[in-house]
């Protein structure tokens, strides 16, 4: 079974987590312990593990991710798992050549034995591209024009013309080939409309918002599906919690996510699951309480429900 099957399937609801593994003020985390949260993380179910790609201490952003460089952090994370999925969330395409990108996903896939999978961005930090010489009003276009030359890489000697990125006419290929296609989720729009990423990637990655936009961002989502033909690609967000004891704790609204207890954290995700959410990448980064407190509530009351 492939990786993407394990994480993701129709009607069903399936659990992430993003680095950091923890609770922190400001924008930069300690990144203490990681390793040994990743491992437990596998370890009471979580399927999959999200990598950020944060090239910049921006402050006013106020969020710097995991730190460290994805790809590198993705294989150091590899060598601590056994089996659980590493995903990104999100690559930014147009700060990045899609050569290299596609030699560090085909790396990763071969030497992981297929865990990836890959959430792909346009960036939403402007302050970023005048590091790299990108204009950010033409952002739609550089991500699209990048995301087809990856597809393309992924044929044997491709040939394929780029806007911007360059050309290949046949004559070289790249190496390791993967023998199974890496999984492309488009995150929010990235400058693209609905159908082009219904037509092009594999899922999309989305935010959380109330139940009446997610319904009807959900009907939008399969009309434009049914347009090419597809019966259902997934349909992921994420979700910020601050994890209480007390099972009845009542909800109060946090950055993109709730303080609650056990119990409403589980009717949630219930919800979620019934509106067609096929993956919930939880972060704690707001946590009050101690990360490993959070984690064994989860396995608990929440994980054996989303098995």
């Amino acid at each position: 079974m492939s990786t993407f099957s394990k994480v993701l399937e129709k009607g069903k609801l399936s659990l992430g987590l993003v680095f950091p593994i923890e609770s922190y003020s400001g924008a930069i985390p300690k990144m203490e312990k990681q390793e040994e949260l990743a491992k437990y993380a596998e370890e009471i179910g979580f399927k999959s593990l999200w990598f950020r790609d944060v090239p910049f201490n921006d402050p006013t952003f106020g969020d710097v991710g995991q730190i460290y460089d994805p790809w590198i952090y993705i294989t150091h994370i590899m060598n601590q798992t056994k089996e659980i999925a590493l995903a990104t969330g999100s690559i930014i395409l147009p700060l990045r050549h899609p050569v290299h990108t596609a030699k560090s996903i085909n790396s990763i896939q071969t030497l992981s034995k297929g865990r990836l999978l890959l959430g792909v961005a346009s960036g939403d930090r402007p302050n970023e591209y005048p590091a790299f010489n990108q204009d950010l009003l033409n952002r739609a276009a550089l991500f699209r024009d990048n995301y087809n030359y990856i597809k393309a890489l992924q044929n044997k000697f491709p040939v394929h013309q780029s806007e911007y990125f360059g050309s290949l006419n046949g004559n070289i290929d790249l190496l390791p080939k993967n023998s199974s296609t890496t999984p492309l989720f488009v995150t929010g729009h990235s400058g693209q409309n609905l159908d082009w990423i219904a037509e092009n990637a594999d899922g999309w990655i989305y935010y959380p918002r109330n139940f009446y936009f997610l319904e009807q961002q959900m009907n939008d989502w399969k009309a434009s599906l049914a347009k090419y033909n597809h019966d259902w690609k997934p349909y992921l967000q994420s979700l910020y919690i601050d994890l209480m004891e007390n099972d009845n704790e009542s909800p109060k609204n946090i950055h993109l996510g709730f303080k609650c207890g056990p119990k409403f954290l589980l009717n949630h995700l219930k919800m979620l699951e019934k509106h067609g959410v096929n993956h919930v990448i939880i972060n704690l980064k707001y946590g009050t309480r101690p990360v490993e407190k959070a984690l064994t509530e989860l396995s608990k009351h929440i994980l054996p429900n989303f098995k």
